[in-house]
């Protein structure tokens, strides 16, 4: 059979071909020539959604299909070892379409300038984990992402304790779990526009829960479906929410007053603290 003349077929003819390759099979092909690379380039909308997991500690690169069927992994030996990984991420920006995951590396020196850069290019993230400490570059990384945080599906924050800790939220991500989330207040829950709030370690107390839940039923917080919380200030013989104990809230079934949403309470103890945990799903009418 004669070889495939790729580059001389028409452009859908070689998206069509494209398609048909595995994540590794493109990146191989890509590094045959310039014009090669071009025109899988110039794909790219056509071409499979992929998830990039970036591990900045050991300066690796996995590229997952959305269904985890196909796996591929790079792993960069630059001496500049910053520009080296960098460029490979932008390499694989141009041929796929592209949802970064990265977690638990910042205590890498590849972490900060990757983030800032795939937020300046406006990349979508899977998974993103940081650690905020109100350092100098921590508060810098905060202050750039903390306004395209729509980019973000999962967003998780680990911090420090410090009194003075107050980030500032122009926009939120679609889910948000926070370790150490003594500084989240009831201010922030109530503001958040986040599907999914996980806190653990909190502040928040019975009272703060009354309040969120009495802002539920009256119709605030549109986008919540789960929320929970672990605090040592929630207690069973603290301020009544919603006029019960917590531990009387255990598998309680509440609607939001014009009863079009539903939520189940869960209470109860973890290590050593309380959680109260609500699913929320919509109101089934019956005609």
């Amino acid at each position: 059979m004669p070889p495939l003349p790729l580059l001389r077929l028409p452009r859908l003819v070689q998206c069509e071909i494209f398609k048909l390759l595995s994540i590794g099979e493109k990146i191989q092909l890509s590094f045959c020539s310039k014009k090669v690379s071009t025109q899988i380039n110039n794909a790219r909308f056509y071409s499979q959604k992929v998830i990039v997991v970036l591990d900045c500690l050991n300066e690796k690169i996995n590229v997952h299909s959305e269904n985890n069927k196909e796996t591929f992994e790079i792993t960069t030996f630059w001496k500049n070892h910053r520009g080296g990984f960098l460029s490979v991420i932008r390499y694989l920006l141009k041929m796929f379409q592209c949802k970064i995951s990265i977690s638990n590396n910042y205590n890498s020196d590849l972490f900060q300038p990757t983030i800032s850069m795939l937020f300046d290019l406006q990349v979508e993230f899977k998974k993103l984990t940081i650690l905020l400490t109100g350092s100098k570059d921590h508060n810098l990384l905060w202050n750039q992402i903390s306004k395209k945080l729509e980019l973000v599906e999962d967003l998780k924050i680990s911090s420090v304790p410090d009194p003075g800790f107050r980030p500032v939220f122009t926009s939120w991500p679609q889910t948000i779990n926070i370790w150490r989330s003594y500084w989240f207040n009831l201010e922030y829950v109530l503001t958040c526009t986040c599907s999914r709030i996980t806190l653990e370690l909190s502040n928040l107390g019975n009272q703060d829960l009354d309040e969120i839940l009495k802002n539920w039923k009256a119709g605030g917080l549109p986008n919540l479906k789960h929320l929970r919380v672990g605090s040592q200030r929630i207690t069973n013989n603290g301020t009544a929410i919603l006029g019960m104990a917590p531990l009387e809230l255990q598998e309680k079934e509440i609607q939001t007053d014009d009863g079009s949403k539903k939520a189940t309470i869960n209470t109860g103890f973890q290590i050593f603290e309380m959680f109260f945990e609500m699913l929320i799903y919509q109101s089934v009418h019956v005609a």
